[in-house]
Formats: C-alpha cells, sequence, structure tokens
C-alpha cells in the first residue's frame, strides 16, 4: 500500500484548477511530493444567466486541504484572467507571490484596494532569473503578449522540465522592451523537457501573428486621414503597448490625449512609474482640460472596446458619459477584436455611435497578443516536449493544437486534452491521468464571495422571466381564524391596474383555500403557504401559461 503511494507522490502531478473548456480563470497547480506551487489565479466574467454576479474566480478547496505544501503563486502576466482572484484567494490562504515588474505592480494596486499590502510576501523576478520553491525551481523567459512584461515557465522538478508558455506571440519588433528570449526556449529544448504547456487560443489561425508595431503605422495613416476631426480610440485598458503607440501618433500629429476609464488610467499610471511607457511632457491632460483645445487637437483613450456597459464608451454612446457627448465630429476607433460572446454588446454600441453621427473604425486596427500556428510550431521545434499538453482556450483550441502537436511527430499517446480537475502523472517513464480533485467557480456578487450560488441563481432566473407575486394575509393563531387580508401585489408579472380581474379571482382562490385550510382549527404555517403556492400556481398557469414565483407572507395577528 506504502509503495504504491510513494510511487504517485514521486511522479511530478498537473492539476488544472481552471482556465480549461474557456478563456478565464486559469490557475493550474503542480505538485511534486510536499511542495505545491500554483502558476497564476485568474478569474472569468460572467455567462449571461449568472444573473447580478460581477465575477467568477476559482475553487481552491484542493489548495487549502494542502495548504502546508503551497510554496507559492508564481504568475505569468498582469491580464484578469491570470490574475484577478489574487486578492480573493489570499484572503482564504496567505501565501508568496512572484512575478515580474509590471505584473507585480499591477497586482500591488488590487491588494492595496483589499488592505492587503502589508499581508501578502512578494517578489519581483527578472527576466532569466530562477527562484527555488520546495522541490521546484522556477525559471523566468522573457516572452511578448499584449502587455508588457510577461514571461512564459521553465519548472525544474525531479521528474523533468515542464515549459508553460503563459499567454504569449513571437514579436521581433516589439513596441517596449526585448524580442521573446527564443535562445532561452531551444536551450532548455536541447535539456531534454518533459511536457510543453503552450497558449492555444489562437491555434486555429494559420500564419504568424503580426507585430504590434504595425498596428502604429495603422494609427498614423488613420489621423492623417481624419485630421480635422476628433479621435476617440477605445482598446483594452492593459495593452500598454497600444496605448504608447496612440499616444506616439497623436504627438507626431499635435494632439493632447486623454485617458478615460478607471482600469486604464490605473494601469497608465503604473506603467509610467515603472517606466513601462514613455509619455513626452505635456501630452497628456486631464479631461477637465478638452475645453482649452480645438476637437482636432483631441485624442481620448477609453476603455469599452467590449461593450462593456459600464465602461467609458458605453456611457459616451448612451449620453451617460458626464464630460464627453458623441457628435457627427468624432472618429472612434475600436482597437480590440470582440472576445467570443461580446459580439452583440460591441455591435450594440457601434450603432448607437453611428446614430449620433460619428464615424466607427472596426477593421484592421489591431492585431492579437496570441500565437498563430507558425507561432506555435516554432515554440514546438525549440523546445521538443516529450508531452504537449495544450492550455488556455476553450476546447476547439485545444483540440486545434493538438492537431499542430500531431503534425509535428508527437504521438497521440503522449498529448493530454485535460480538463479542469484532473490530476495528469508524468515522469520520463510514462504520464497519465490519475484522479480528480474538486473544482468549480466561486461567485462574487458585491462584497458577497461564494454566498449566492445555483439555488440563488435559480430564483433570480424565475424572477427575470416570470416576475413575482406576493400574498399577504394575517392569522389569528390561537383562534386559527383569517383576520386579514387576502393581498396580491405583483412585480414584473403583470401589471395590476390593467388585471384587476385576475387579481380580484386569485384573491378569492387564495380566501378559499385559506380558509379551508383553517376549519380544522389548525394553524400550520408551513401547511398554509403550501396551499397557497399550489392553488395560486395552478390558476396563474391556466390564466397565463406563466410561472411567477409565489411568495405567501403570513402575519400573526396575536402578536
Amino acid at each position: 500500500m506504502n509503495k504504491k503511494k510513494n510511487e504517485n507522490t514521486s511522479k511530478l502531478q498537473i492539476i488544472p484548477l481552471g482556465g480549461l473548456e474557456q478563456i478565464g480563470m486559469n490557475i493550474t497547480a503542480f505538485r511534486y511530493e510536499d511542495s505545491i506551487i500554483v502558476v497564476d489565479c485568474g478569474l472569468s466574467f460572467p455567462d449571461d444567466d449568472m444573473l447580478g454576479i460581477d465575477l467568477v474566480i476559482p475553487d481552491i478547496t484542493y489548495l487549502q486541504e494542502n495548504i502546508d505544501k503551497v510554496k507559492g503563486f508564481v504568475i505569468t502576466h498582469g491580464h484578469e484572467d491570470h490574475i484577478g482572484a489574487l486578492p480573493y484567494v489570499l484572503h482564504e490562504m496567505n501565501v508568496p507571490i512572484y512575478a515580474t515588474r509590471l505584473t507585480m505592480g499591477i497586482i500591488e494596486h488590487k491588494l492595496e484596494e483589499h488592505n492587503m499590502t502589508k499581508s501578502t510576501r512578494r517578489k519581483v523576478v527578472k527576466f532569466g532569473q530562477s527562484i527555488n520553491l520546495g522541490q521546484f525551481r522556477v525559471e523566468f523567459i522573457k516572452t511578448n503578449h499584449s502587455i508588457v512584461d510577461a514571461a512564459a515557465l521553465a519548472i525544474y522538478s525531479p521528474a523533468g522540465i515542464v515549459v508553460h508558455t503563459g499567454d504569449f506571440k513571437v514579436d521581433y519588433t516589439p513596441v517596449y522592451g526585448d524580442p521573446i528570449d527564443l535562445q532561452r526556449f531551444a536551450e532548455i529544448g536541447k535539456k531534454g523537457v518533459l511536457a510543453l504547456m503552450c497558449d492555444s487560443t489562437n491555434a486555429e489561425r494559420p500564419g504568424f501573428t503580426a507585430s504590434e508595431k504595425t498596428v502604429g503605422k495603422t494609427f498614423d495613416s488613420l489621423f492623417q486621414e481624419h485630421k480635422g476631426r476628433r479621435i476617440i480610440v477605445a482598446t483594452f485598458a492593459s495593452n500598454v503597448d497600444r496605448v504608447q503607440q496612440i499616444i506616439n501618433t497623436a504627438c507626431k500629429f499635435g494632439r493632447k490625449v486623454v485617458v478615460e476609464g478607471r482600469s486604464m488610467v490605473n494601469i497608465i499610471d503604473i506603467a509610467q512609474k515603472l517606466e513601462c511607457i514613455q509619455v513626452p511632457e505635456n501630452t497628456l491632460i486631464d479631461i477637465e482640460q478638452l475645453k482649452n483645445y480645438p476637437e482636432s487637437q483631441q485624442v481620448i483613450i477609453t476603455t469599452g472596446s467590449q461593450g462593456e456597459s459600464m465602461a467609458a464608451l458605453s456611457r459616451m454612446a448612451s449620453n451617460q458619459h458626464k464630460k464627453i457627448s458623441i457628435g457627427p465630429n468624432d472618429t472612434v476607433i475600436f482597437s480590440s477584436n470582440p472576445i467570443p460572446g461580446n459580439e452583440k454588446a460591441v455591435t450594440n454600441v457601434i450603432n448607437e455611435l453611428l446614430m449620433k453621427g460619428a464615424d466607427v473604425i472596426f477593421q484592421d486596427v489591431h492585431v492579437s497578443g496570441h500565437a498563430c500556428q507558425e507561432d506555435i510550431k516554432l515554440i514546438y521545434t525549440l523546445v521538443k516536449p516529450k508531452y504537449a499538453i495544450p492550455v488556455h482556450g476553450e476546447y476547439r483550441h485545444l483540440i486545434a493544437q493538438r492537431n499542430i502537436a500531431r503534425e509535428l511527430g508527437i504521438p497521440k499517446d503522449n498529448i493530454f486534452i485535460l480538463h479542469s480537475g484532473e490530476v495528469l502523472e508524468l515522469d520520463d517513464s510514462g504520464a497519465k491521468v490519475n484522479g480528480k480533485v474538486p473544482v468549480g467557480a466561486i461567485l462574487v456578487d458585491g462584497l458577497g464571495v461564494g454566498d449566492v450560488g445555483n439555488v440563488v441563481l435559480r430564483d433570480r432566473q424565475h424572477l427575470a422571466e416570470d416576475g413575482i407575486v406576493i400574498v399577504v394575509f394575517g392569522v389569528d393563531r390561537t383562534s386559527a381564524q383569517l383576520v386579514s387580508g387576502p393581498s396580491i401585489v405583483s412585480r414584473g408579472f403583470v401589471y395590476v391596474k390593467e388585471s384587476d380581474k385576475l387579481i380580484d379571482e386569485a384573491t378569492d382562490i387564495v380566501l378559499d383555500e385559506v380558509t379551508e385550510a383553517l376549519s380544522d382549527g389548525n394553524a400550520d404555517w408551513g401547511k398554509l403557504k403550501g396551499v397557497v403556492k399550489d392553488a395560486l400556481s395552478e390558476y396563474i398557469w391556466k390564466k397565463t401559461k406563466r410561472r411567477p414565483m409565489i411568495l405567501p407572507i403570513i402575519m400573526d395577528e396575536n402578536v
């Protein structure tokens, strides 16, 4: 028995706790014997049926159960789907964080908002540097992505080396900093790599991903073309390189720049402090100063490229922004592609902008931050892994990367498409999925973390679809007599003033049922509520073919 246990624990275990089958909520545990390290700790945004939910974070039951073994969080880059859950998770388990400079700057801002800076241990790691965490050594390798300071990780364990690319692209001419360190990937490949965990987001797209610098040329020509107009550019808050290029072009054309949207202001502020973005003097102005310059000298960089209802651009489009109104002299540039699922929201914002007379440009002003097929092939060829574990993407993206790995000669049995919670055990002698750990989504609603579950969501869905009917009546508990009501109020079901007959008939039915239920002299409130619910539900369904939530409220008139 013990022998089997030792055999299991002397293999490397890779345990994705989220981030597979979806874009977002990336978090993976690596375990060797008594050491666990966690790569990334991201959130995802709610699905349409998660009414009222703000954020979704991973279930970390497995980590909590093994807290004495967890050595730290190692973070690849500063996007929400890789760092957003950290403040919530660190509330439950206080372990150190290791990340590169800008990534750590963004994390620290989050920790400040949650009053957690003093209690959280953190270390900024440079590219090429390694950190020792229990049985693991983790090396940070320079890559390129749509945010500065993105890293791949070489994870050294006694069972072998795993290379985790993080989110990456191959950019030979990045806007800021050095290109991806392909030489280091090749050197590690020569040592012999056990497994490669590679970004799959663009695995369906042929060719190479274009350099971020190509967008700069597009901005130059668009600014030239729209010289007499105010220009508003919507992009991702975290795409510091994109903001840099918009600022560069604005300077060339003698324009002043306003950054609008809280998340973007925060990230640009952090990037400036860390010198990850260069802003020429007197270029950035406050939104209050816009009135001092003609529209032809204004550029507004804003959040809202995904059609988010509360983001700055959406508020401008729907006349809800206090400082900026859209008009016929505006050119709005969408410098991003819609994330799958956001297409409708983006289209709605574009339509609202067009109705206000603005020019809207949403083609060819974006390049992806993720590797296409040829870039993925390059990494595989340099790293030469024994096993391939596609990560980061929906199921179809993982399958697309599996096909690439097969094409490159990796045997079918050496490619693992994992599901969240599965435990992959591997070493040089073999690899197999062996067991599962608890995983799931914890819903964050306002300040409540995990207090809204499936039952509450089901109720919200019910309320959203058919509304609520509230029945109020008073009972004297001692004499088991109905002494007031019943009175019926509805919200989101029917407009009461125009449905007098329906409400009157429903009131009569409740009166009959309650009177009959009380006739035996027993005022059992549970029974009374059940009787009212059943009778009213049947009547309303017959009359309207709807099933509103029915909420009986009994007042004790004896009190």
